[in-house]
């Protein structure tokens, strides 16, 4: 099987976890509780990733100075455009409660909403299909986490959706539209970046690194702390710490 095709079926299957995810909080009632404690966790989880997989794997190959600089400028450009779509009524779109706004509230929220959730996706996916270009396979670590991360993702955001009076059509399209654009982004990560020397891959992933560390801590953790509260940092260590056993015994 080709690399790029491996990429992107591994990026398909991470973001999937989307869709399975939307489709328990739609059929079964879930505990806020039960949505924020599996977000803590899967935020500790992407975080000893990212520190143990990512961006030490970047500052290996590409050095110090090119992944700092990558890391910043990828959280630069989340944080950029998650401003603009909270502006739009996205801000909220990781929230099970009832703050995501309704259509009729803010014309465009939902199209907000939807680009919101490809921009949190597309680094992972990113990252998966440059972890394959060591020629080693897909990096487990990271597969774990961005999927386990991504359940809580879907459940609890299609629960806010649902809360908004979105339909069932919009809430599947859009988390299957995220998981199919996974797929192609962890395809085209590994087409464009192929025949790429070591320290423009390391720069990238460090791109994507930032990306998802300012993801976790924008949305992720406030969505989680909402109910889980002072457990919440218990729940995130015990993520990190089982990732990072994951990491050592892969």
């Amino acid at each position: 099987m080709s690399t790029w095709i491996e990429a992107g079926l591994w990026g398909l299957l991470a973001g999937g976890a989307l869709v399975i995810g939307a489709a328990v909080a739609w059929l079964v009632r879930v505990p806020r509780v039960v949505s924020s404690t599996v977000m803590a966790f899967g935020a500790g989880v992407l975080i000893s990733a990212l520190a143990f997989d990512l961006v030490d794997e970047a500052a290996t190959t590409g050095g110090v100075p090119a992944t700092v600089a990558g890391f910043l400028v990828g959280a630069l450009a989340y944080v950029g455009g998650n401003i603009v779509l909270a502006r739009r009524g996205a801000r909220h779109r990781k929230r099970s409660g009832d703050l995501q706004p309704r259509e009729d509230d803010q014309q465009g929220s939902g199209t907000a909403i939807a680009l919101g959730a490809l921009l949190d996706g597309v680094p992972e996916s990113v990252v998966l299909g440059l972890s394959l270009l060591g020629g080693h396979g897909v990096g487990v670590p990271v597969l774990a986490a961005v999927f386990v991360s991504n359940l809580p993702e879907g459940l609890s955001s299609t629960v806010g959706m649902k809360r908004a009076g979105r339909s069932a059509t919009f809430v599947f399209g859009v988390w299957t539209s995220i998981a199919l654009a996974a797929g192609v982004a962890g395809a085209l990560g590994v087409l464009l970046l192929g025949d790429a020397s070591d320290p423009t891959v390391a720069a990238i992933t460090a791109v994507a690194a930032g990306a998802i560390l300012a993801m976790v801590t924008d949305t992720m953790i406030p969505e989680a702390f909402e109910e889980t509260r002072l457990w919440t940092g218990l729940i995130a260590t015990v993520g990190f710490i089982v990732a990072f056993g994951i990491s050592r015994s892969a």
